[in-house]
């Protein structure tokens, strides 16, 4: 494995740390004081620090130092994570965000952003720091003096490291009354300073696991006028008193180890053992038994002494005393042992049952992918033949083809789990983004998640954080009202945004509420008019006028600004949604706000199709489309207009549309009564009858993208192979039932035909 390969091992797990980093501090910003959501926040960005050390990306190292310090004094209870303090660090995890991807893609960060909030951090820490040492003892000037005295990393952008002291060592100390001790002798080479680590904090972290008793070595230290800045002459010798392991020490120097001259040595229990006088002893052991409690120790010695026999009889009875003591105290360690060896073998055990995962190279997933596709499309074809050449149905290649049938499916199924992610990431980039905007508005604004963990293919994620951009942005500008107007109307100044995701027949379900103000729909039909988007005298229902914000280069804003204005944003919404087979739709009341729902297919690569024959072609529809099928009857058809006709289904009326006419296969109507009609649910169109000639089955189909192979086809989503070698197009539902409303059946569909 050369370098490249593990810089990018490195950025693959930043990402993970940033996502772990933003999910703490939203859960602090939510009042969450778990000391262990502290923790994980904190090695998050020790990590992303000590893996940027290792690589030498010296502005990400000194940020996320200056960040850690911070995030220190949280951790040690020397500042209080208040919603302010909690601000600044969530803008410092979206800076850090941005360093880091400026470090994998190249490109610059907002150096201004960037030294503002180091000043912020350094701010809190520092202030902090100096109530803390009003409050606890001073520290000797030799143990603050090695620290301050150590280099630090400085580059051109002024980033400035945080002296630290060892004021509050005593603070979160672990409590090691009983097991090993180790004696361990730490040297830091200049290397070490250089690459962002800091001896003081791995020292700190060193006695959160044990009883400590540190020595510093000044033995090196020059003369003032012969000292190099850059380099380090301190040393450390540590005796560490601890339950843990070698290897939990030796983690504490995971990413210093290098850097650094380190020696763990364990300390063998003989010479732990205090000796004990070797004076004879002359009566029965059993005698110990009556020997007073070791608090009393003393009592035997002054009574002996007082009798005038305090020579030998006062060092027997103190040695038997200190033995019951060494005695007691071996009992309890036995027993503390033994619990920490119980609750190792727990720890173990656990981390057995846990799940293990490893990483995989994404090509390699779609290759397999692929590779199971074009298996579900042989198994399908050696079915089709058997099928045609035997009619008996019981063979045993049937049998053997129905469990083939079965296994492939399985397969399938589990190879697309392979894909499947949750949509937290996401979901959690949201947040930065409400942030920004409603700092740029001058607005309050909190996001609520719910459904976080809900999977979808990656391929679908990937594709989802473009949309879900555009919705939130125009929910912060355009939904929310202004503190002052919320104010007025009685609400919360603070508005809620809502995100949520579900799954709901075999499709993925995102919601994006807002209680805002709702859509102006008197608004939004005048700025059509203007913008030529609709005639002036057209009649448009609620729904549709809300789709209008659809239309490209529609937007209500007054002026151009950063956020909006130009017109571009929704109809990218809706493109994008509608490119990944899904559809959006739009609720809103006046007064309460607005809620943008969108369904997409959980997956890109397979579906469920109903296979289906217009006009001599083979077509499938995606079976969630689909509500029912029904063959129609002469009295339920009824003729209106001069070219539409409508279907009568359980006493209401549904417009009835020949596919084969949308999509020129023939040129007159079809006679409904001879074909097959499937009602459909469609984006923003309510429900429609689909008019075809005959339906041959119902199958799970491969897709096979039209564009990539071949190119664009209106009213086509995508193509399959059927089991007798076929290609078959896939319908595009919403596309042929926008073109029967009068709508070009084109890719982008303009709204100035509707009314």
């Amino acid at each position: 494995m050369d370098m490249n390969e593990i810089k990018e091992i490195f950025f693959q797990e930043c990402e993970e740390q940033l996502a772990e980093l933003e999910s703490g501090l939203l859960k602090l910003n939510d009042g969450d004081r778990d000391p262990e959501t502290v923790n994980a926040v904190f090695r998050a960005v020790h990590s992303i620090k000590g893996g940027a050390g290792a690589f030498g990306l010296d502005d990400l190292v000194a940020f996320a130092h200056v960040f850690e310090t911070t995030l220190d004094c949280v951790r040690s209870n020397r500042l209080e994570p208040t919603q302010d303090v909690l601000k600044v660090m969530l803008k410092s995890a979206d800076v850090l965000a941005d360093l880091t991807n400026a470090a994998r893609d190249g490109g610059c960060v907002d150096e201004a952003r960037s030294r503002g909030l180091v000043k912020e951090l350094e701010a809190l820490a520092n202030g902090e720091a100096l109530v803390a040492s009003a409050e606890a003892p001073k520290p000797t000037p030799k143990a603050a003096e090695p620290v301050q005295a150590a280099p630090a990393p400085t580059d051109e952008s002024g980033f400035q490291p945080i002296p630290f002291s060892f004021d509050s060592f005593g603070d979160d100390e672990v409590a090691a009354e009983y097991g090993d001790t180790y004696e361990i002798s730490f040297r830091p080479r200049r290397e070490l300073f250089s690459k962002g680590n800091e001896a003081a904090l791995l020292l700190r972290d060193l006695s959160r696991i044990g009883e400590v008793s540190i020595n510093c070595d000044l033995d090196a230290l020059p003369a003032l006028e012969s000292m190099d800045p850059e380099e380090s002459y301190f040393s450390w010798k540590i005796s560490l008193k601890t339950v843990k392991t070698e290897d939990d020490i030796r983690a504490v120097f995971e990413f210093a180890e290098w850097d650094c001259d380190l020696e763990v040595k364990a300390v063998e229990a003989a010479s732990q053992a205090e000796e004990l006088p070797m004076v004879p002893v002359p009566f029965d052991l059993s005698a110990l038994d009556d020997v007073p409690a070791p608090a009393e120790e003393s009592e035997p010695a002054r009574a002996a002494a007082e009798s005038g026999t305090a020579g030998e009889d006062a060092k027997m009875a103190a040695a038997a005393a200190r033995v019951e003591k060494k005695e007691s105290a071996a009992a309890a360690a036995a027993q503390t042992t033994a619990a920490a060896a119980a609750a190792a073998a727990q720890t173990t055990a656990a981390a057995a049952a846990a799940g293990q995962t490893i990483r995989v190279d994404l090509d390699r997933v779609d290759r397999l992918i692929n590779l199971v596709g074009e298996l579900v499309i042989n198994q399908a074809m050696l079915s089709q033949s058997v099928i045609e050449n035997d009619t008996t149905g019981t063979s045993s290649i049937n049998m053997g083809l129905e469990e083939l049938q079965q296994l492939t499916r399985e397969i399938q199924d589990s190879v697309m789990a392979i894909r499947a992610q949750p949509v937290k990431p996401v979901f959690q980039r949201m947040s930065r983004i409400v942030r920004e905007v409603a700092d740029m508005v001058g607005k309050s604004i909190r996001l609520v998640t719910e459904g976080e963990n809900t999977e979808v293919d990656k391929t679908v994620i990937d594709k989802l954080a473009e949309p879900l951009t555009h919705m939130i942005r125009n929910a912060v500008d355009h939904g929310i009202e202004t503190p002052e107007k919320r104010e007025a109307a009685g609400k919360d100044p603070e508005g809620t945004i809502k995100l949520t995701a579900k799954h709901r027949s075999g499709r993925i379900l995102i919601e994006l509420v807002d209680d805002g103000a709702g859509i102006n729909r008197e608004r939004v039909k005048q700025k059509a008019i203007d913008n030529d988007l609709i005639a002036p005298d057209a009649n448009l229902t609620d729904e549709e006028i809300d789709n209008l914000i659809f239309a490209p280069g529609f937007s209500t804003a007054d002026k151009i600004s950063d956020i909006s204005g130009r017109g571009v944003g929704m109809d990218v919404v809706k493109r994008s949604i509608q490119a990944l087979g899904g559809r959006i739709s739009i609720s809103s009341r006046p007064g309460q706000g607005s809620t943008f729902t969108m369904s997409l297919p959980l997956t890109l690569a397979v579906l469920d199709g109903m296979v289906v024959t217009v006009a001599g072609q083979t077509l499938v529809v995606p079976l969630t489309a689909i509500v029912e099928t029904l063959q129609p009857e002469a009295s339920a058809i009824h003729s209106f207009g001069a070219n539409q006709r409508l279907i009568s289904i359980r006493n209401s009326f549904c417009p009835l549309v020949d596919v084969g006419r949308i999509l020129n296969f023939r040129s007159a109507h079809a006679n409904p009564m001879e074909g097959v009609a499937l009602l459909v649910e469609s984006e923003g169109g309510g429900q429609r009858a689909l008019m075809v000639d005959a339906i041959q089955g119902q199958r799970q189909v491969v897709i096979k993208s039209l564009e990539a192979n071949y190119t664009h086809v209106p009213g086509i989503a995508a193509a399959t192979i059927l089991g007798d070698g076929r290609v078959a197009l896939i319908l595009d539902v919403d596309a042929v039932v926008a073109a029967s409303r009068g709508h070009s059946l084109k890719p982008e569909m303009s709204l100035a035909a509707t009314g």
